[in-house]
């Protein structure tokens, strides 16, 4: 007996795509939980934040950092992987549900359009740390700030050091 094919691609969506997908979410009761970030090489520690998030709600969309934007955020030898490629490698994970690239340093646009009911970030964040636009939009929505502690060892920058032969 063949197996079924498995296609990732739809996981990925453009803006306009992910709120039709969310209106769905909600016409359905379901909650959406949103985060963002680069997610230049995933290692475990995305894989294990991710997969946290993904149980704040019924759904998780990760809005992934262009790589114009991580240029400007992280300098130019950044990112190591391409924006599609991340994206694609996030697909894969079966509790992510949705991927939008944005292309600018904030969310806000894209923030505002999906209304997520919860917002997911790392540990090192703290609503007060969050960008003013972006906390702005999010708390106009409504939606439920959750912070997720980083896992011990595990870091981009740890991986690209480890990777160059330096210890993390």
């Amino acid at each position: 007996m063949k197996s079924p094919q498995i296609n990732v691609a739809p996981k990925v969506m453009t803006l306009e795509q992910a709120v039709e997908w969310r209106k769905e979410l909600q016409k359905q009761g379901k909650k959406l939980a949103v985060t963002n970030g680069c997610f230049d090489i995933l290692h475990r520690g995305h894989a294990e934040y991710l997969q946290s998030a993904r149980n704040t709600a019924d759904a998780l969309l990760v809005l992934v950092n262009a790589d114009a934007s991580i240029r400007q955020l992280k300098g130019p030898t950044r990112p190591i992987c391409k924006e599609l490629d991340r994206a694609f490698l996030l697909a894969c994970l079966e509790f992510i549900d949705a991927v939008v690239i944005f292309d600018s340093q904030r969310c806000n646009k894209e923030l505002e359009a999906l209304s997520p009911d919860v917002y997911v970030k790392g540990g090192d964040y703290t609503v007060e740390k969050l960008d003013p636009s972006e906390r702005s939009v999010l708390f106009d929505c409504g939606a439920d700030f959750q912070f997720i502690p980083f896992v011990p060892g595990y870091s981009t920058t740890a991986v690209i050091k480890l990777c160059e032969g330096g210890k993390s």
